[in-house]
């Protein structure tokens, strides 16, 4: 089963728009350079979350977790030309290359680099958003979307990435694995919130869609 997974995902991309030469760059560099390189969105998620934002075509984006800039920069070009997007990243270790690559792919008056904890900086910014994107601490999923919910508009999208956890959403749960409990806590409350439309995509890692109502 893997060698198919892996024959269709290479037809995939073989059938689809090329890597931008910017995110190919960094996707290099983030794997030579970075620890956990397997974080990097990528390129089929990238152009996923760069055709969804350009269908939105929102005038604020939300990113909790920037790691190198990647999905930053798929997310940005779907931007309303005065549109901006307010990233968040805890680890300041990689403000330079995440500036680096925002210069060379034209968005570094479009995108806004915060560094610290997002529970405590998305009150800050305190603005709405047509447009949100989920891909930091795991084990805090439930507590980033009960605070970024109430700053999306009506209307406005969330993405949430890694929703299936590499398939241990469905597996034992073990009683120490906080970051499987984390996933499970925030997809067992979505279910249930009425104030927003749900699916999952089945797509790497799992990417939910919500839409508020």
């Amino acid at each position: 089963m893997s060698d198919f997974y892996f024959n269709i995902e290479e037809y995939i991309l073989n059938h689809s728009d090329k890597e931008d030469p910017v995110l190919a760059e960094l996707n290099r560099e983030t794997n030579l350079k970075v620890l956990r390189p397997r974080m990097l969105s990528g390129h089929l998620q990238g152009k996923i979350l760069e055709m969804i934002s350009k269908m939105i075509n929102p005038e604020k984006i939300l990113e909790l977790g920037t790691y190198t800039g990647y999905s930053a920069i798929c997310l940005a070009k779907g931007l309303k030309d005065n549109g901006i997007l307010h990233t968040i990243e805890i680890n300041d270790e990689l403000e330079d290359l995440i500036s680096k690559y925002l210069k060379k792919a034209g968005f570094e008056n479009k995108v806004k680099l915060h560094f610290g904890d997002a529970r405590n900086i998305v009150p800050e910014i305190n603005d709405q958003f047509d447009l949100v994107f989920i891909d930091a601490d795991k084990r805090e999923y439930l507590e980033y979307y009960k605070i970024v919910i109430d700053f999306v508009k009506p209307g406005g999208f969330l993405l949430a990435d890694n929703v299936l956890w590499s398939g241990k959403v469905i597996e034992q749960e073990s009683s120490n694995d906080e970051y499987t409990k984390g996933i499970l806590e925030f997809n067992k409350f979505i279910k249930n919130d009425n104030r927003v439309e749900k699916v999952i995509l089945p797509l790497r890692d799992g990417l939910m869609l919500i839409r508020r109502k």
